[in-house]
């Protein structure tokens, strides 16, 4: 779902209590904030007095002692609200800074409760764009926006409550432009409102594609393609964006500033020639005119700020809306309130008539960021396209399918290890997905010593079992560090023994920093083969009952290999494993073969029957591994 280009945000009474929900930790320095307005608003009304004072009383009577002291209380006006303003903008910086705080909490929290699903969809840049862009927006609404509104609203009043005991007629006078500035505020205020939300898109696509392409992946993908002068341009056309929307904001809102200002200037002129007039007849005195003019340039401002307000507590309702709709995404792996924690766990996994589809709607995403050149109606992979179940003629069997597993049956028992085997696409990375609940299955259960997942804790669930994938992710930190991320109390002996486990200490030792060595951005300072081990040697530490590795090495070199076959054999060792099977070694230690084709489990054996039977394994085994050389 994507917002319409003049959609506006709906202020309502429930989003402006979620609103100020957030504002209720700190109540207290609002409430103090509030009485330092109305000081400052009650000190700010003595000027124009003391003026009229001067004038009408004092200079005509030829007080000294008087003017000094009325000369004395001008110069404290000004030093009493210069100290006021330090300490609302002390108090305001802690109410902002602490509304920021709250809020990147809450959506981190939310976005780390989130499914792999979301994630495959949703770019980071847009994210980022949330927990930045959009939060400070959001604080402004809070330390800023509502402050100045109610600072307006408290000074607008006791301005005219003082001018209308002076010459009510001339107050009324006053705010006969009101109307005209209400107008302005309507005609151009919902313009500025849609440029703000605008250049909040803008930003967060140009912030999307900072992070695809500055990225360590991203970067090397640009290198290698010679692409880096078409990036350039795809940026500057996207930083045209961003920066073409804020010369028009810009340019509105001083439009905006110019209508009102020459509106106000017309009643100020207004008045000041009716005034004059009063004067000559002798209505009231030249101080009275005096105060009042300075009275008068004060509600103006007053009021110009009040007509901004609606725009700019528009703006801010913008930024919280796009901050709550994270906060609000529906979790796709939900924990059971009563949720059990997993404990003594033997290792038995069940698998029982377990179907998945991916599911390809996005109203579980972000909606109202605008992604550049994307299509509507964008399907997955495995999108129930039409497509020969057995190819054409001479061409790999397709598996393009709209279930990824479909009725998926199996028992591990303690201790076995399950080898997966099957064409590419068939279901294998899937299947595993579904083990630690980064997926939840569309039909059937899974259960662990059978309990069924669902009704475990995620945290448990977690615990219990250890995972390496393919494509192995390193923090750009210390080896030391991202080892510890398995178990943070670990002992330095209990990690030299996880490495020399997974035949990776040696390395690391001969290393210059050792276990404080850099890997760099998804440890790219490291070949393939040590990034693996040490992913190893992670799921080694964690020491779960359960594993689930997917031990492709393809591009590996054979010394890497041997190293990564013999930590794997330790790995292994007494826990129940599940392996996408890429070696015959592994295939020939598996206790069950389970051959997978367009999400179906087609045949299951070890190895000796499966060859017997003559179908798809013996097919794959004949192709990937009976060569002469064997």
């Amino acid at each position: 779902m994507i917002n319409a280009p003049d959609e506006k945000p709906k202020i309502t009474w429930p989003l402006l209590r979620r609103v100020l929900h957030y504002a209720k930790p700190y109540r207290w320095q609002i409430m103090a904030m509030l009485l330092l307005i109305l000081v400052q608003s009650g000190v700010g009304l003595l000027t124009p007095l003391i003026m009229r004072d001067m004038i009408d009383v004092t200079i005509p009577a030829g007080n000294l002692n008087r003017l000094i002291t009325l000369a004395v209380v001008l110069l404290l006006i000004p030093v009493v609200n210069g100290v006021i303003n330090v300490v609302q903008r002390r108090l305001s910086t802690v109410v902002g800074s602490g509304v920021i705080y709250d809020l990147r909490v809450a959506l981190y929290a939310n976005l780390q409760r989130m499914s792999l699903r979301f994630f495959t969809n949703t770019k980071v840049g847009e994210l980022m764009s949330r927990l930045n862009n959009d939060v400070t927006g959001a604080q402004n609404a809070i330390s800023s926006t509502i402050v100045s509104i109610i600072t307006d609203v408290v000074q607008g009043v006791a301005v005219l409550g003082v001018m209308l005991t002076l010459e009510w007629r001339l107050t009324l006078i006053s705010v006969v432009i009101l109307p005209l500035l209400i107008l302005a505020a309507r005609l151009l205020g919902n313009r500025l409102r849609d440029m703000a939300r605008q250049q909040m898109e803008a930003n967060a696509r140009m912030n999307a594609m900072m992070n695809e392409t500055l990225n360590i992946g991203g970067a090397l993908l640009v290198k290698l393609f010679g692409r880096r002068q078409s990036e350039i341009d795809r940026f500057a056309e996207r930083a045209a964006q961003v920066r073409d929307l804020g010369v028009q904001r810009t340019l509105i809102g001083s439009v905006f500033s110019a209508i009102t200002g020459l509106i106000s200037a017309f009643g100020t002129a207004f008045v000041y020639g009716l005034g004059g007039y009063f004067v000559i007849r002798g209505a009231f005195t030249v101080g009275t005119i005096v105060a009042f003019g300075s009275y008068l340039g004060n509600l103006y401002r007053t009021l110009q700020g009040l007509s901004n307000a609606p725009v700019e507590f528009a703006t801010s309702m913008v930024s919280f809306e796009r901050v709550f709709e994270v906060i609000d995404l529906p979790v796709d792996i939900p924990e059971k309130p009563d949720a059990l924690v997993l404990r003594d766990v033997q290792g038995e996994l069940v698998f029982e008539d377990v179907s998945f589809k991916y599911e390809t709607g996005d109203e579980k995403f972000l909606s109202s960021v605008r992604r550049y050149g994307s299509i509507d109606n964008v399907t997955a992979v495995l999108s129930g396209a039409e497509a020969s179940a057995d190819g054409a003629a001479g061409a790999p069997r397709s598996q393009a399918r709209s279930l990824a597993l479909d009725c998926i049956s199996f028992r591990a028992a303690p201790g076995q290890l399950v080898a997966l085997v099957g064409p590419s696409g068939a279901g294998k990375t899937t299947l595993t997905y579904l083990i630690p609940r980064l997926y939840d299955p569309t039909a059937g259960a899974i259960r662990i010593d059978g309990c069924d997942l669902r009704d475990l804790t995620l945290e448990s669930l977690s615990t219990h079992i250890g995972m390496v994938t393919q494509e192995t992710y390193l923090f750009h930190d210390t080896i030391r560090t991202n080892l510890l991320y398995a178990r943070l109390d670990a002992t330095l002996e209990e990690l030299e023994a996880a490495c020399r486990a997974a035949n990776i200490h040696d390395f690391i030792a001969a290393l210059p920093e050792g276990y404080d060595t850099i890997v760099g951005e998804r440890g790219y300072r490291l070949s393939g083969g040590e990034k693996q081990r040490i992913a190893l040697a992670r799921v080694i530490l964690k020491n779960p009952r359960l594993l689930v590795l997917d031990e492709a090495t393809s591009s590996l070199d054979s010394e890497s290999e041997a190293l990564i076959q013999d930590a794997l054999s330790r790995v292994m060792a007494q826990r129940t494993s599940i392996v996408i099977a890429h070696r015959l070694s592994t295939i020939l230690a598996a206790d069950l073969i389970l051959v997978i084709d367009r999400g179906r489990i087609v045949e299951s054996g070890n190895h000796a029957t499966l060859l017997a039977q003559d179908g798809l394994y013996a097919s794959l085994y004949q192709m990937q591994f009976h060569t002469p050389t064997q």
